[in-house]
This record gives structure tokens, C-alpha cells and sequence, in this order.
């Protein structure tokens, strides 16, 4: 991965060496993110300055250093992310005489829009990414991200200023930046768990939301750009749902094979050795198993284990890297050193984060770095096939209520809103009553 961070001033503010300072600062933040390079780009009398950290994956050459210039001198980019069918754009790109100083899916990226424009780019982009592009001749900074969201980019105007970056952390770094904590936010995240975009823990400070781009200029006072939507994965459903296979199963689990084989080879593409993190389930399984049968090297295969039996996955995982062959690495932790994680996890994530996985997860690529710079796992497949029990009980409360006419369903949904806040407040004032019992108890 790779991170990137800028700033725009409604009005210039600063001279070139004090505002290539302060992006430099923002960008260093971000260093862990990309150990490789690092760039800064200002233009202080237009108030607009980028910064990059750079991990490199494509054209480890200084053919692929950011921030990037177009060719036509108009366009300069930022970019986190892969472009998975970088080569197929490149090469239309080239029959119509687009010219490549090297080879880096970010080169594709920015001279395809600068030749098609930015709208057909990523109607096009099979990938996954954050950038930020800005057009000289307009004098106008665009933010994208990709059509899930797998690359971070958070943004907001703090005291006149537009900031935006891979994390929060780099943005803190400006002494512009306000801090105020988002309430409603907060509240969210203690009932679910987990914080919702486009909010961020802070008040002036969103998430550009996944399948979105935001263009930003000068004039914008505050502000009041809204993102524009290039996709929809509402739509891309309902258009699913109304063209829906009618082959043959078997038919259907074949293209469903084919499909799978094509994206974890597109995944593969790379000019540093690259592993996987194997927890023995079906999902890291299957990308093994697909990325094992792309090459003729041993794929490196990574697992944390466990001591405890009911937590412990390792056994599963040694069995499918046996199996298939692969180099495989596993490292047993105790209870205490994933507990020693835990001081350093406000560094890592700079907003409130509830998923348990986030310990093992630092641990395992912890162990994997040591020995490739990337790695594949099998995240995402129980978003995309329904993995997680949760959907099922959703299934049943559908049949079960579904049938309940379409008049009586606010009436119901307010009865129901109702009962599940008093829940919450009895069980809140039973937890008072015993918290209160027990500092008597200690007194």
C-alpha cells in the first residue's frame, strides 16, 4: 500500500519552502504505509500542495515516482492502490499514440485521463484505489476511490483549509486541523461497533464514500461540493437480479471458477515477490489454492496459531499448505504478546475500531513481512458469498415478516423501535444499580 496526503488553500498562504515543508510533514506521517519513496508537489500561488509515500509493487523504477506529472504537464496525480487491468488500458492507450516514460499502473492511470478524461477512466479501472488529481487548467483538486472502498481517503475543510489523506494522522499534522469529536458518530460506533462513512470520529472530517469522486476548487468556500457517484452497488444488484443466470448450474460453477482464477491472477501481477495469509477457512483456502496453481514457485503461505485449542487455526492452515505445497510460515503467540498489541493499536488506527481481528492481524503480517512485501488473503468472501451467519438470520426474519401487509409495517416498525430502546434502558439501569453495589462493596 501506499499513502497519500495534500492540502488546498482557499487563498495562498504560504511560499514554496514553507508549504513543501508542511506537505513533506503530512506525507512522513504515512511512511509506514510507504517505505520506498516518498515526493512532495507544491504550487504555493495556486495554494495547492501533494504529497506520497510509496510502497513499490509496479515499475520499481524512478519511472514510477509520485506525485506524477501528465505528459501534457496538465494533470498531476497521487495515487494508493493497484489497477488490475492496468495493461489492457496502457495498450489501447498506446494504439492511439499516448506515449509511457515507464511502465507503473499509475503512468496508465493518469495519461488515460488525460486522453479519455476522468469519468471513462474509471468507468473502466478494474481495481482497487484512492487518488487525488489535480487539473492545472481548471485549477481543480479530485478526489476518487474505488468502487468498494478498499482504499482509505478521508477529507474535510478545517478553518479554511481542505485537507485530505490515506489517515486521519496525516491530516492532524496540519495546524489547521479541528479535532472536534463527532458525537452522533461516537454514538454510532458504541452501538454498533464500528464508525459508518461518509462521518469520521471528527466533526469537520469525512470518508469519501466507496464508488464516489469529489471535486474540489478554489472558489468552493465550504464547501458545498457533495460527491458525485460513478457506481452504485445498489444497482449493479438490481441490474443482477433482473438478468440472472439461466444457465446450467454446473455451467454457473464454472464461470463462477474461471472468474475467481482471473481476479486472483490479476492479484499476482507484480514486480516484488508476493505471499498469502492462510488461516486454513475457505476463503484463504481457495485464494491459496488459485494463486498455487498460477505459478511454478511455492507460493509463501503465513498463519498465526494459538496455543488454545478452541482459538487456534494453525492446525487447519498446516494441513491445506501440506496439501498444496506452498512455503509455509506459522508462528505460535501467547496471551501476552497479543495483549502487548494493544498499546500500540491507537497508532495503527486513528479512529475507534472494534474488530477483534485487528491483534492477529498485526501479528501475521508482522511475521509476513519479514519475508515478502505483499500479500493476498481471503477478506471480502463472506461479504460477497454470504459467509457470515448474520445473513442467514436476516433470510429468516424476511420469510418470517414479509408476509405482514405494507399498511401495518410502520405501525409495527415504531412498536418495535419502542421495546428495543427500553431494553437498552433497562439494561443500562441495571448496570448502574450494579456498578453502584459494587463501589459500595470496595468502600
Amino acid at each position: 500500500m501506499c499513502g497519500i496526503a495534500g492540502i488546498l488553500y482557499s487563498e495562498p498562504q504560504l511560499n514554496s519552502e514553507e508549504f513543501s515543508s508542511l506537505a513533506k510533514a503530512m506525507g512522513d506521517t504515512l511512511a509506514h504505509r510507504g517505505p520506498d519513496d516518498s515526493g512532495e508537489w507544491v504550487s504555493a500561488g495556486n495554494g495547492i500542495g501533494l504529497a506520497h509515500r510509496r510502497l513499490s509493487i509496479i515499475d520499481l523504477s524512478p519511472a514510477g515516482h509520485q506525485p506524477m506529472i501528465s505528459n501534457s504537464g496538465r494533470y498531476v496525480l497521487v495515487f494508493n492502490g493497484e489497477v488490475y487491468n492496468y495493461r489492457e488500458i496502457q495498450a489501447n492507450l498506446e494504439k492511439n499514440g499516448v506515449l509511457f516514460k515507464g511502465h507503473s499502473d499509475t503512468e496508465t492511470l493518469l495519461e488515460s485521463i488525460a486522453y479519455v478524461g476522468l469519468d471513462k477512466t474509471l468507468d473502466q479501472l478494474n481495481g482497487m484505489f484512492a487518488f487525488a488529481l489535480w487539473d492545472k487548467q481548471d485549477r481543480s483538486l479530485t478526489l476518487a476511490r474505488d468502487r468498494i472502498g478498499k482504499k482509505p481517503l478521508y477529507y474535510g475543510w478545517c478553518n479554511g483549509v481542505f485537507l485530505f489523506g490515506s489517515e486521519l494522522k496525516a491530516l492532524k499534522k496540519h495546524p489547521n486541523f479541528d479535532n472536534e469529536i463527532d458525537r452522533d458518530a461516537l454514538g454510532q460506533f458504541i452501538q454498533y461497533s464500528w464508525l459508518n462513512g461518509p462521518a469520521s470520529i471528527y466533526k469537520r472530517i469525512n470518508k469519501l464514500t466507496p464508488g464516489t469522486y469529489l471535486k474540489i476548487t478554489q472558489s468552493d468556500s465550504s464547501k458545498s461540493s457533495e460527491p458525485v457517484v460513478y457506481w452504485s452497488a445498489l444497482e449493479s444488484a438490481q441490474q443482477g437480479q433482473s438478468n440472472l443466470f439461466e444457465e446450467p448450474y454446473g455451467d454457473v460453477v464454472d464461470k463462477l471458477e474461471n472468474l475467481l482464477i482471473e481476479a486472483v491472477g490479476r492479484r499476482m501481477i507484480a514486480d516484488v515477490e508476493l505471499g498469502a495469509l492462510l488461516s486454513g477457512g475457505i476463503d484463504s483456502s481457495l485464494v491459496v489454492s488459485m494463486m498455487q496453481s498460477q505459478t511454478t514457485r511455492k507460493v509463501k503461505t503465513f498463519t498465526i496459531g494459538f496455543h488454545e485449542a478452541t482459538h487456534n487455526e494453525a492446525v487447519h492452515a498446516k494441513k491445506i499448505a501440506e496439501y498444496l505445497g506452498t512455503d509455509h510460515s506459522e508462528l505460535y503467540v501467547t496471551p501476552q504478546e497479543c495483549m502487548d498489541v494493544i498499546p500500540q493499536l491507537p497508532e495503527m488506527y486513528d479512529e475507534p475500531f472494534g474488530d477483534v481481528s485487528q491483534i492477529p492481524t498485526y501479528l501475521v503480517s508482522k511475521l509476513a513481512n519479514k519475508r515478502v512485501k505483499v500479500v493476498l488473503s481471503g477478506d471480502g468472501g463472506d461479504e460477497l458469498f454470504a459467509g457470515y451467519t448474520r445473513y442467514f438470520r436476516c433470510m429468516d426474519h424476511w420469510k418470517k415478516h414479509g408476509n405482514i401487509p405494507l399498511f401495518m409495517r410502520p405501525a409495527i416498525g415504531v412498536a418495535m423501535d419502542v421495546a428495543a430502546k427500553s431494553s437498552w434502558n433497562m439494561l443500562a439501569n441495571t448496570q448502574t444499580q450494579e456498578g453502584v453495589a459494587g463501589w459500595r462493596r470496595l468502600g
